[in-house]
């Protein structure tokens, strides 16, 4: 089983950029993860999520930069007369490694909700993708309530299911937000998710990163707190990705520095 990184970094498009713009942002991020330590090291994982007419181009563009590819949401079955739907294992095929399910705007304006969400969790663990899985409290509310709310999401999404999963911690209210929840709130609930996870064997190598309006800054004040950042609009400059990757490095610059060696 591959070790997971100290720092998982994600980039989610959405549906922002062209598909032009998309390619050209792309070699940019490419160039950056491949001459960045923190990247070269296996330190920081870096991952992007394109729209799915991007995804074989943009997997070909970041070949051999350590920047991995993945889809912002996949069928919850396999193949089949679903018009317009796209599946895990088509996925799989053409090279990604991780499929967003779960977002708080595919449960807002499509209607997901948990059963969807889990039977979609479940193609991707069965078609050898990681889930990009999503959650977190609608309103705002105190740490420790949306640490409780949080997790009981998070194990009724996964009930019965195997594999490592990439657990995005989104406060729905802080998404679009000027900016992301405090710290004291995201430690709280990254450390109470990340204790579910490290209990349970099944899901050996997950990790929990926060999303919610999150950019440069922001993983230098979480220190060691939060296994890493879930960006959207802060990422399409790819100095602000650089930048983070930089406070990856920051923040574990001794482990960089003797796997350099």
């Amino acid at each position: 089983m591959r070790t997971a990184p100290a720092v998982t970094i994600g980039i989610s498009l959405k549906m922002y950029l062209g598909h032009h713009q998309t390619l050209n942002w792309s070699r940019r991020i490419a160039a950056i993860a491949g001459r960045h330590p923190a990247v070269t090291t296996g330190l920081a994982e870096l991952f992007v999520l394109p729209s799915f007419p991007a995804l074989v181009p943009v997997a070909s563009i970041v070949a051999g930069s350590g920047v991995r590819v993945g889809a912002q949401d996949l069928a919850a079955e396999d193949a089949g007369p679903y018009t317009g739907e796209v599946s895990g294992a088509h996925l799989k095929e053409i090279g990604c490694d991780y499929a967003e399910v779960g977002h708080a705007e595919r449960r807002r304006l499509f209607g997901e909700g948990d059963t969807v969400v889990a039977a979609k969790t479940a193609a991707a663990l069965r078609n050898g993708l990681t889930p990009v899985l999503c959650v977190g409290e609608l309103n705002q509310t105190s740490r420790d309530d949306a640490a409780a709310r949080t997790v009981a999401e998070l194990e009724r999404l996964l009930y019965g299911l195997t594999g490592p999963v990439v657990v995005a911690y989104e406060p729905q209210w802080a998404i679009g937000a000027p900016r992301p929840a405090s710290t004291e709130h995201i430690r709280t609930v990254c450390a109470a998710l990340s204790d579910w996870l490290a209990g349970r064997a099944e899901f050996a190598g997950g990790r929990v990163i926060y999303g919610g309006s999150a950019g440069p800054g922001l993983l230098g004040d979480l220190g060691t707190d939060a296994g890493g950042l879930f960006l959207g609009r802060f990422a399409h400059d790819p100095a602000a990705v650089e930048t983070i990757l930089d406070e990856a490095l920051a923040l574990h610059g001794a482990a960089a520095e003797g796997a350099s060696v």
